[in-house]
């Protein structure tokens, strides 16, 4: 326990920020703002049911969509705990993967608020289930150590169109540009500046683009297949 909390205070993105494990005792005195799936689940002491239990909240709400993330996690989760970091709650998915190594992925509490003021006005217009994620799992599930190779938090959704970013690589680009960047948002990053954007006046049939700073646009990918494969990469 000593050597996990080491690693994960390690990576603590807020100076002078904490994190703390929660202890049974804790989560049953119910003073701690919580969603309701989550006190049951973590409720349950026997820890497969409780892995039984989380997992059964990802088929709830996007089973087909993540099924090869959902398979994996069912093979190789070995933990989920609840972790209060920097004033909010997540859950701490311990996976011991393909390789034998141990992985850490945060699954922050459904989103409640935005922090995100040029998504929220325009949440409305993505597809239903990125928002039943969002707001029914996890307010991102990522790797914990980089915080990508995931389904960002909301607040650190991209906005291309954002002036502070400089994507030279548009002048660049072989073809006339597909996407309007005023209407993208990138949810999923690979941590090295390549994201799935949603250009939600284009997003029927889970239409999605992989763009990048640095390569040319891939047009036309289907974000729920991208998502669920490229989390799997990044387990092992």
């Amino acid at each position: 326990m000593d050597k996990k909390y080491e690693f994960l205070k390690k990576y603590i993105m807020k100076k002078n920020g904490y994190i703390r494990l929660l202890s049974l005792n804790e989560i049953d005195n119910n003073l701690i703002l919580l969603p309701e799936p989550w006190f049951h689940i973590f409720k349950e002491k026997d820890m497969k049911k409780r892995i039984k239990m989380i997992l059964d909240l990802w088929k709830l709400h996007v089973n087909s969509e993540m099924s090869n993330t959902i398979a994996y996690l069912n093979d190789y989760l070995v933990e989920v705990e609840l972790m209060e970091i920097n004033y909010r709650y997540s859950i701490l998915y311990s996976l011991k993967n393909r390789n034998g190594e141990v992985l850490y992925y945060e699954g922050r509490a459904p989103a409640q608020d935005f922090k995100n003021p040029e998504l929220e006005k325009i949440w409305d217009k993505f597809p239903e289930k990125v928002r039943d994620f969002y707001e029914n799992v996890h307010n991102g599930f990522y790797y914990y150590a980089s915080g990508s190779m995931g389904l960002v938090p909301l607040e650190e959704v991209v906005f291309l169109g954002d002036d502070d970013f400089d994507w030279s690589i548009v002048s660049e680009i072989e073809e006339p540009l597909k996407i309007n960047l005023d209407t993208s948002f990138g949810f999923f990053s690979n941590g090295i500046g390549t994201y799935v954007v949603i250009d939600y006046t284009n997003c029927n049939q889970n239409n999605a683009t992989l763009w990048s700073a640095k390569e040319q646009p891939e047009y036309n990918i289907d974000f729920w297949d991208c998502i669920d494969e490229w989390t799997v990469i990044g387990f092992d």
